[in-house]
């Protein structure tokens, strides 16, 4: 069974491929979670995380812009986009502890990101997490 770390993982891939273009990811993430071994609880957790970052993109990438200051969201790499997409969310609109969410989106620039991102990544969720 996939760990959320796991979960958080997969979810910033389909952002990814949302933003790469790929809306039709949609009418697959039920086999692409399933594939990665991701069910039960986790899969309901992964489908929030995912359905609630798409559903409330719009408030999430206003939030994010907010803090980026010289930076626009836009602008960013599409990996990083997504991994504060993911934390964003998680820090605005779910019960997961701010540190874990911060946590958790670092250690996916770490995995994911260049060199710059984890602390790029940590330095605009934890001015998020302060502005909320």
């Amino acid at each position: 069974m996939a760990t959320r770390h796991q979960v958080r993982e997969s979810v910033v891939g389909l952002l990814y491929a949302v933003d790469m273009g790929n809306e039709e990811i949609d009418k697959f993430v039920e086999e692409i979670f399933e594939e990665k071994k991701i069910r039960n609880q986790q899969r309901a957790f992964a489908l929030s995380l995912y359905q609630g970052i798409r559903e409330n993109i719009k408030t999430i990438d206003s939030a994010l812009n907010e803090q980026l200051k010289e930076w626009e969201l836009s602008k960013l790499g599409t990996v990083e986009r997504a991994i504060l997409r993911l934390g964003a969310y998680e820090l605005l609109f779910s019960d997961v502890d701010d540190a874990v969410a911060i946590n958790e989106a670092i250690e996916l620039a770490k995995e994911l990101g260049n060199d710059t991102s984890p602390k790029f990544v940590n330095g605009v969720l934890d001015a998020l997490k302060k502005g909320k």
